[in-house]
Order: C-alpha cells, then structure tokens, then sequence
C-alpha cells in the first residue's frame, strides 16, 4: 500500500503526519511526505518543518519519502497523485467557520474532489483507531468503500459497524420502524437493503474485522453524530461519487460536507463505484433465487 500525507508545516499538518503514522507502521506502506511551498521561498522552512515531522514518522517505524513542491497546493497535490498512484492521501483541515456550506478550508473541499485516491481528513485527537463508523447507503456501489476500510481496519485491529440511516415515518408506522429497527431480521430478509448489508458485513469479516450493523430512523447527519457519540468512534468513514460525463472530479454531497464540517475525529472519504446497471440487478435476483 502506498499513502501520500501532504503538509505545509503547519499545526493542522502536524495533524495528518500523526494520524498518518497510525496507519502507515502497521500496514507497513510505502509513506511520502509531501511539503508544498507556495513561494518559492518557503522552501527552506518548509523542508526543515518536513524533517521534525518525518522524525514523528520514523519513530513509529515509518520511513517516509520526503517530496518539496512550490505552487499552489491543490494543483501540486493533484500533480503528484496523477504521476504516482497511491491507495490513500491524508490531509490535515483547518476550522475556517461555524455556519454557512463550508466550515473547513477550502482547500480541504476542493483536495477531496479533484484527486482520485481515498482522502483521510485528520481531525481531532485521537491516538488510536479502534472503532470505525462507516456510513453506508446499504447499495452494491459502496463496496469498494468497505474493501478499503476492512483493509485498514484488519491493520489496526479496529471493529467496524455499518450505519444505515432511514428516513423517521409518520407515528402510525411505528410498528414499520421496529421491524427496520430489527438488523438480525433485516439481515435475513430478501430485501436490497438486507442483501447488501448482509453482503458488506461479511466482506469485513473476511478481513477478520469484528463487525456489526446498526439500522437508525430519522435525520442522516444528526444520527450519524448521535451514533459517533454513543459509540465512541474514531473513525468515520463517508463517500463521494465520481462526476457523469466528461467530468473527472468527485462530487461530495450534503452528507459527506455536513460530517467533514463537524467531526471532532479523523474522516475518511473514500471513493464510491458506480451505480449497479443491469450486471448489478443480476446479481440481486441471482442472490434471491440461487440459495
């Protein structure tokens, strides 16, 4: 595995360098520091920045490739990711703002939908990752979001639970939402949701993750946090979907800001596949009739 950890020799960069570290040793993957300079007489310092946090690096075991570019950040970013392919880029994310779209940097927006690896946004504090939330719309298009996250999670010996998030219906349905509430039953259902949960938890459980399912009813975002909370996770784990068309970039949707905006812990944004087509509806009703 390859992971790129970008800085500018700032405290939020410090950030990624230690959260990059967590994952770095024991997936023992080739690292690359990578300082940008956005005048050429940055450089220096810069470099001399790199060096104090390629010393946090190796101290965990990682010996990291020290790459200095000068130019405007995304753009390096981007150029690096595009001549290198790498399996994860961490950056770090400075709090810019408390209302409106946008808490974070820019920067941090623009990173996440213009390069094609993963991006794992270091937020908060956390000095271990053992406990994953990954928030999953229950469709065949997140898998390869939860191969990744089974990869890291077996690495650090982290526990995974999948979060599906429905709608809260009217008060006479309550019966309906006790039944959804209900994974054991959901998960031997027929249904596409029961399905493709059964189907991803048993993909993290190949890795030999410990994994569980959690079915919530209500507002995504504030059940997303309710369960962080309750759950104590350090990790969470959102998508982003590519572009239609001739467009390259990734698009993040309200969810995914709305987490980045909030977490107090380390986001990974990973990348969804696309939409199943008819290959994908084959491959539900072969699931259905082929037992």
């Amino acid at each position: 595995m390859k992971i790129l950890i970008c800085s500018d020799g700032m405290p939020a960069a410090d950030s990624a360098t230690r959260l990059g570290s967590l994952l770095a040793a024991p997936l023992k993957a080739e690292t690359t520091l990578l300082g940008i300079a956005e005048k050429p007489r940055g450089e220096q310092p810069l470099r001399e920045a790199l060096e104090t946090q390629a010393q946090s690096l190796r101290a965990h075991g990682v010996t990291p490739e020290i790459v200095v570019r000068a130019g405007e950040a995304i753009r390096q970013i981007l150029k690096q990711t595009s001549t290198i392919t790498y399996d994860l880029v961490v950056i770090g994310a400075r709090r810019t703002g408390t209302s409106g779209l946008y808490w974070r940097s820019m920067k941090t927006y623009e990173v996440i939908k213009a390069i094609s690896p993963p991006v794992l946004v270091a937020l908060g504090e956390r000095t271990q990752l053992k406990r994953f939330l990954v928030c999953t719309g229950g469709k065949e298009f997140i898998e390869e979001a939860v191969q990744l996250t089974g990869k890291l999670a077996a690495a650090v010996g982290a526990s995974v639970t999948l979060l599906h998030v429905m709608a809260e219906p009217p008060a006479i349905y309550a019966d309906l939402v006790r039944l959804e509430e209900d994974v054991d039953r959901l998960l031997e259902s027929h249904s596409e949701l029961g399905e493709n949960l059964r189907q991803q938890k048993k993909d993290l459980e190949r890795f030999g993750v410990a994994a569980e399912v959690r079915v919530r009813h209500g507002i995504v975002l504030d059940q997303v946090f309710q369960e962080a909370r309750q759950g104590d996770h350090d990790l969470i784990v959102t998508g982003s979907s590519q572009a239609r068309g001739m467009l390259r970039h990734y698009i993040m949707g309200d969810l995914t800001r709305g987490i980045l905006n909030r977490a107090n812990c380390p986001v990974l944004v990973a990348r969804a596949g696309k939409p199943a087509g008819a290959k994908g509806l084959w491959t539900v009703l072969r699931r259905l009739f082929l037992k």
